[in-house]
């Protein structure tokens, strides 16, 4: 136990990684992305991902790349998205 425990205290997400986000946070992102898509079809911007509320799962679509987050919301880049789908 002691070993695992050291062993996650030394260890660093490297930097081109997002972190871990919860399956079913990553499935209403993909939802609201699609929405989007369907919504808005002459979208001229390519988005960089979705911000979304990780307890309610209401988000909206980004298009910058450093986005400012509310505390409980996270972000769901794009790559992250249409790899869950396949």
């Amino acid at each position: 136990m002691y070993a695992l425990k050291q062993g996650q205290a030394n260890y660093t997400n490297p930097k081109n990684q997002p972190p871990l986000i919860d399956p079913a946070v990553i499935r209403a992102a993909g939802q609201i992305y699609h929405i989007y898509c369907e919504v808005h079809p002459e979208m001229t911007g390519q988005p960089s991902g979705v911000a979304i509320n990780r307890f309610n799962h209401r988000g909206k679509v980004i298009f910058t790349n450093q986005p400012i987050l509310l505390p409980e919301e996270c972000f769901v880049q794009l790559n992250q998205i249409e790899s869950y789908m396949y």
